[in-house]
């Protein structure tokens, strides 16, 4: 296989592969019009959301560095990326990108593992065949190569970085609304502890309100983070790299950050609650 990443109009740029039209590469994908393309005939196929974007349909021409390839299929990818690529004929591809005879990759898939061996073995004894057969050639298993992708490292950290920069403000922003909360409410806690209220009720009270905000927060969170999502999904230049599905796993995980977030926020309002003193917090103005 080749891939690359091309200009398809002055806006939009896609990722191109080059496929043998032979390859079990096609099992990932589902066509939603037309056919896969013919090995040695100016054809090609493009991904679903792709094809939304450049109002493609099958039998179209589609111009890509001054060669003109005829659209065969329109497909439905397993990934972001998928959806929104380019394949084309492999020795078409090697044209395209100056590159006869030459390929970026071999994807080999292996039969199961024989009885007896255990896959790790397995898995070695295969890759030292494959890099016998040409000196200098590396085989690395896909969970490895995606792993060790240094493109997806990077977009990984940068998340990160941002979810915690976002975090940190959002906890002191609970933070300093629980601080004014109390402040603002000294008399009301002060007639609290006065009529026999423990201070573990008070934090109790004060903890409950800064999770509330959390919660709310994380549900307000959601459906902003979603709607982004769909405004990125529809842009020319994001839709191939963005995914709008949402799984019950990461809504879970998204919920409990924010109810975390929220009592953290409140521990310190809470603690501070607590420990006012009942005469005080009744002579506070």
């Amino acid at each position: 296989m080749i891939f690359n990443i091309m200009d398809l109009t002055p806006e939009v740029n896609a990722i191109v592969f080059g496929w043998l039209d032979d390859t079990y590469e096609f099992n990932s994908l589902t066509f939603t019009s037309g056919s896969r393309f013919h090995n040695g005939k100016p054809e090609a196929i493009i991904g679903d959301t792709l094809a939304r974007n450049l109002n493609k349909k099958v039998g179209d021409p589609l111009v890509m560095q001054g060669s003109t390839f005829t659209i065969a299929g329109i497909y439905h990818g397993g990934t972001a990326l998928e959806a929104g690529a380019v394949i084309l004929p492999l020795d078409q591809m090697q044209q395209l990108s100056s590159m006869q005879g030459k390929v970026s990759g071999v994807h080999v898939r292996l039969r199961p593992v024989p009885s007896g061996e255990s896959q790790e073995h397995y898995f070695k004894r295969a890759q030292a065949a494959i890099e016998a057969v040409v000196p200098g050639l590396n085989a690395q298993l896909a969970t490895d190569r995606a792993t060790n992708n240094q493109f997806v490292d990077l977009a990984h950290a940068v998340a990160w970085g941002t979810s915690a920069i976002a975090l940190i403000v959002g906890i002191l922003g609970i933070a300093n609304t629980m601080a004014m909360s109390v402040f603002e409410r000294t008399r009301e806690i002060g007639i609290l502890r006065a009529i026999g209220w423990k201070s573990w009720r008070v934090m109790v009270l004060i903890e409950t309100e800064a999770t509330a905000l959390g919660f709310a927060g994380g549900i307000l969170g959601i459906g902003a983070g979603w709607a982004g999502l769909r405004v990125l999904s529809y842009l020319p230049k994001t839709n191939i790299f963005v995914s709008t599905s949402l799984t019950p796993v990461h809504l879970l995980q998204s919920m409990a950050i924010s109810v975390i977030c929220g009592i953290l926020a409140g521990a310190y309002p809470a603690w501070r609650g607590a420990h006012l003193s009942p005469v005080e917090a009744l002579r506070h103005d």
